[in-house]
């Protein structure tokens, strides 16, 4: 690789974790400080559910519309259209710090989300293959240390400027991905030209992958709403609740940096599937059976066996392609029905805790949901991929 060629992928390397910060602030930023939150507010266990199920909802419902974006506006437009409405959304929290202010920004970002995760994977395959499974693992990297940094520090910040400036503040990381993306998100001419693939609603196997990975995100989106309120109703403070947030997803993204760098050693991914499954369902047990004595070996086990996961899960989606320019909307299909799966289980998780005043059986069942992930694994075989077919019935049934 020539000098000029390594550094442009390095830049690249470098935008698309800056592009990964940016998706899970909004998001992961709430849990720390969600007892403050209330307090100012007044809202409820469920409606504070819906802080995190919002956004994750509205990334799947907008994820759907990846494909027809990418069309419409092309890849690189869509990604800067998404930065700019996470941006605004996270900033606008600082004036609009009320419940009906905090739900709109929720979905808000949640579509500017949605948008990039849908259109970015397609690109790093359409560009980069023989580097995808590298870059589509530093992109997860990038989502971890977003969403680590963010509920590691919200609390201090709260201490220290108010909760509605520590929410805010957060839209810093749009900018700095903006100006990495003019640099290194030149359009390749004619990458975009024509019309895409429709979705591959034909075919059984992607809606399996849909929902795998949307049982696995469950465990990701409830660990990120509602662990640091478990703990805080177990009498820790907000600060070291976030600290233990911002830990677990440390373990996400060394989860993540090592499976950069063997995942290509496993064409067969279904071995992995099993450790991470195991190590996620020994983790939720902690949580069951003892989450004081146990919190740190939860942590642990919970940050690796997540941060496996959802890399994972995004790189056996790529494996069923043929065809590099399908990417996008298979990830927008499985991304976009996984999300909607997904947001469920943190608004089940708030009703739970306003009914039961405990989070124990939302953990169990959750616990449930990676068993059934168990069963689903021998499934996802080597070699098995998704047709041209998968395409052009859908595309038929539309005309």
């Amino acid at each position: 690789m020539s000098n000029a060629n390594a550094g442009r992928h390095a830049l690249v390397a470098l935008t698309v974790v800056l592009v990964g910060l940016n998706l899970r602030p909004i998001m992961a930023a709430v849990g720390p400080i969600l007892a403050s939150v209330q307090s100012a507010t007044g809202i409820g266990d469920t409606t504070a559910g819906l802080l995190t199920t919002l956004p994750v909802l509205a990334m799947g419902l907008f994820a759907l519309l990846g494909g027809m974006l990418q069309r419409v506006l092309g890849v690189e437009k869509t990604v800067q259209y998404g930065l700019v409405m996470v941006g605004a959304a996270t900033l606008a929290r600082l004036p609009f710090h009320g419940e009906a202010g905090l739900i709109a920004t929720a979905a808000a970002g949640g579509i500017g989300i949605a948008v990039i995760q849908a259109t970015l994977p397609g690109m790093i395959k359409r560009d980069h293959g023989a580097k995808a499974g590298q870059l589509m693992a530093l992109y997860t990297v990038g989502i971890m240390a977003g969403a680590m940094v963010s509920s590691s520090l919200v609390a201090p910040l709260s201490a220290m400027q108010g909760w509605p400036v520590a929410l805010s503040v957060w839209a810093a990381f749009a900018i700095l991905a903006l100006l990495g993306w003019r640099r290194a998100g030149t359009p390749r001419p004619g990458a975009d030209a024509g019309g895409g693939p429709g979705l591959p609603m034909a075919s059984p196997r992607a809606w399996y992958l849909m929902l795998f990975f949307g049982i696995g995100t469950a465990a990701y989106t409830l660990v990120l709403a509602w662990l640091p309120p478990f703990y805080v109703q177990l009498g820790w403070s907000e600060t070291a609740s976030g600290f233990l947030l911002g830990g677990l997803t440390l373990a996400q993204v060394v989860a993540a940096v090592g499976l950069s760098s063997v995942v290509d050693r496993f064409p067969d991914r279904r071995p992995v599937f099993y450790v991470i499954l195991v190590v996620i369902a020994l983790g939720l047990l902690s949580l069951i059976v003892a989450p004081q004595p146990l919190a740190l070996p939860a942590l642990l086990l919970l940050g690796l066996g997540i941060g496996g996961l959802f890399p994972m899960s995004l790189i056996i989606a790529v494996d069923h392609l043929q065809a590099a320019r399908q990417a996008g909307a298979l990830l927008g299909f499985v991304q976009g029905g996984g999300y909607i799966i997904a947001s469920v289980m943190p608004f089940l998780a708030g009703l739970l805790r306003d009914a039961f005043d405990d989070l124990t059986l939302a953990w169990g069942i959750m616990l449930v949901g990676i068993l059934v992930q168990m069963v689903m694994v021998p499934r996802l075989s080597p070699g098995d991929s998704l047709s041209s077919e998968d395409w052009r019935l859908h595309s038929t049934a539309r005309s």
